[in-house]
């Protein structure tokens, strides 16, 4: 912004040889006649704003950069043109260390000023401004401007302040969005929750409800609550609430959709009301399914609320449509008598799901093992291991002897998704496994998930070393931090007696980068910053890769991967300007699991010596 700023008063700066004392305000169109008072006053921002404005209907000539600089002159307004820059530096800095300063400057804007700031901000498809002979890269401009700490907070204060009375609604839904999804919505509060308007057009309220649904991982269980009650106040008010009394609900199939994950904060007592026949319409939609596999912090008490509906409302809670379309309800599921084992397999293919939950797992597990001596009743384990899903975590070691290799390589595509079990268990499956498949070959590891961890260290040191590297490059990769020590370093020292190590350890992702020696990194040539957003690196790495990567990259394309952060060292971050600081701050923010106490307290200490009235809290408990 600063460096827009400086561009628009250099315009109007120059020709200053030309001017005459002849002229005065009269001359001057209105618009440019406010901006250069706002000049005078200080008001830097709300001039930048007016320039703008004037500027979209208007040609800069430089006859009116003359009358400009008269109009300076009449009023013995005297300044050089660096002196000038300095004020307005000094004045934007300021502004963007100081959140509630820049809050206060944008509720001062006038209707039109804000208007111009939400254009040029958010729906300005242009990558360039041109001002006068001079281009600007406002992409850039605009990227600079929200990575301040503060500023996407303000802006969003500030849209729901002003907004609706300057924009439309829908424009306003969408400048919020925008500004929700490029920030950490950490200031997404119940008190701001409070501010949304509590009337709005349909389609904005489906819009901004839709941007609060995609948020809902990333926001407070108290924000969650609330969030439900603003969605709650609006769908009531579209409805004739005089038609709902004690034993009917205001809760549509429509309204259901709407709320999406929301749902999982209706009380009880409304579930129960809700009518069958707008239950029996939800669970018809063709997103049902999804939506309902998306409720991970559903109660038990609500899951079989909405399980006890959908059977009233006539659905046939045995057929293997309708379990198909229960989602993460079937988890607690609770209609057991005289089920037939198709059913409990049915019922078991879709609990494998469960894990996702937010808890109760040990009643997820005691129906799982219900359900699976109903499955295997009548029946031989070898016929019907693929369709126990992940029930076959309960099956014992008698039983999982028992199975043939062939039955085992038949239901891999099932035991492959199985997180959860037991070593004895990995052992048996694997070898059950392998001994059908005769050779080991990438392909077959590929297969085989989490049982790759039941590999000996031999059978993977006897594997063809780029057999061994594709596994490093697969699918596979994802489960090599779980294997043993012995197994990592013997596919590492495989690879490496190979001659291939170089093009391979770049190749390696995740945890399993985090084994590799320090002085085998040494020797290896050719990293770039890109190669490293997906690898995990120990403190040591990171120092030796942030050092030796530091001399070709700019520290931004460095933090921006993350797991280099743990190589900044406190000189480092004492040393870093203050605007790279500032701008690059998110960075640790973004990655503050990864940073050291000793990290997280050189930060707190910068941040304070340079914008210690904007400092975060979780930086300003750490400090004395």
């Amino acid at each position: 912004m600063f460096r827009l700023l400086k561009i628009c008063f250099l315009l109007i700066s120059v020709h200053h040889a030309e001017i005459t004392h002849s002229q005065n305000s009269e001359d001057l169109p209105p618009l440019l006649h406010k901006a250069v008072e706002e000049v005078i006053t200080g008001k830097y921002l709300n001039a930048l704003l007016d320039i703008l404005h004037f500027q979209s209907s208007n040609g800069w000539t430089a006859d009116i950069l003359t009358k400009v600089m008269a109009y300076f002159h009449a009023k013995e307004v005297m300044f050089t043109l660096s002196s000038l820059q300095m004020s307005i530096k000094g004045y934007l800095k300021n502004l963007l260390r100081q959140p509630r300063q820049l809050l206060f400057e944008f509720q001062q804007l006038d209707q039109q000023q804000f208007q111009t700031a939400m254009k040029y901000l958010f729906n300005s498809r242009k990558n360039h401004l041109e001002m006068g002979n001079i281009t600007l890269d406002w992409d850039k401009t605009r990227e600079r401007l929200f990575q301040s700490p503060g500023v996407n907070r303000t802006l969003f204060l500030v849209t729901l302040d002003k907004c609706f009375l300057a924009l439309s609604a829908l424009d306003c839904v969408d400048i919020l969005s925008q500004i929700l999804r490029v920030s950490a919505v950490n200031y997404l509060q119940p008190e701001v929750v409070g501010n949304l308007p509590n009337v709005l057009q349909e389609d904005a309220f489906r819009n901004l409800s839709t941007v609060f649904k995609d948020l809902y991982d990333k926001t407070s269980a108290n924000t969650r609550r609330a969030l439900y009650g603003w969605m709650k106040q609006i769908l009531q008010k579209s409805c004739n609430m005089s038609d709902f009394n004690e034993t009917t609900s205001w809760v549509s199939a429509e309204n259901l959709r709407i709320l999406g994950r929301y749902m999982v904060h209706l009380p009880l007592e409304e579930i129960l009301k809700i009518d069958l026949s707008e239950i029996r319409l939800f669970i018809s939609y063709d997103n049902a399914t999804k939506q309902l596999d998306t409720v991970y912090d559903i109660t038990p008490e609500l899951a079989r609320a909405f399980l006890e509906r959908i059977n009233s409302s006539g659905f046939d809670m045995r057929n293997t449509s309708t379990i198909y379309r229960l989602g993460l309800l079937v988890c607690f599921y609770d209609d057991m008598e005289q089920m037939d084992a198709a059913v409990a397999r049915a019922l078991l293919h879709q609990m494998i799901k469960c894990n996702q939950l937010r808890g109760f797992q040990a009643e997820v597990q005691k129906l799982k093992s219900q359900l699976l001596n109903i499955a295997m009743q009548n029946q031989t384990l070898n016929d019907i291991l693929g369709s126990l899903s992940d029930a076959v975590i309960g099956l014992t070691s008698s039983q999982l002897e028992s199975l043939s290799p062939e039955a085992v390589h038949n239901a891999i595509a099932t035991l492959n998704q199985v997180s959860g079990w037991a070593k004895s268990q990995v052992m048996v499956l694997s070898s059950k496994y392998l001994s059908y498949e005769k050779v080991l070959s990438s392909y077959n590891v590929s297969q085989m998930g989490a049982l790759v961890t039941g590999i000996s260290t031999q059978s993977f040191y006897s594997m063809n070393p780029k057999e061994l590297s594709q596994i490093i490059r697969g699918t596979t990769s994802q489960y090599l931090p779980d294997l043993s020590p012995a197994q990592q370093q013997g596919i590492l020292r495989k690879i490496a007696a190979s001659g291939d190590f170089s093009s391979s350890v770049k190749d390696i992702q995740g945890a399993f980068f985090k084994e590799i020696a320090l002085s085998d990194l040494w020797k290896q040539t050719g990293y770039n910053s890109s190669m490293m957003k997906e690898k995990e690196l120990r403190i040591s790495q990171a120092l030796y890769l942030y050092e030796l990567l530091s001399q070709k990259n700019y520290p931004v394309d460095l933090l921006r991967t993350g797991q280099l952060v743990k190589g900044v060292t406190c000189q480092l971050i004492e040393s870093m300007g203050t605007d790279i600081f500032l701008n690059n701050f998110k960075f640790f923010e973004n990655n503050l699991h990864l940073l050291s106490p000793y990290q997280v307290n050189c930060l707190a200490w910068k941040f304070w010596k340079v914008s210690n009235i904007s400092i975060p809290p979780f930086l300003l408990l750490v400090l004395p």
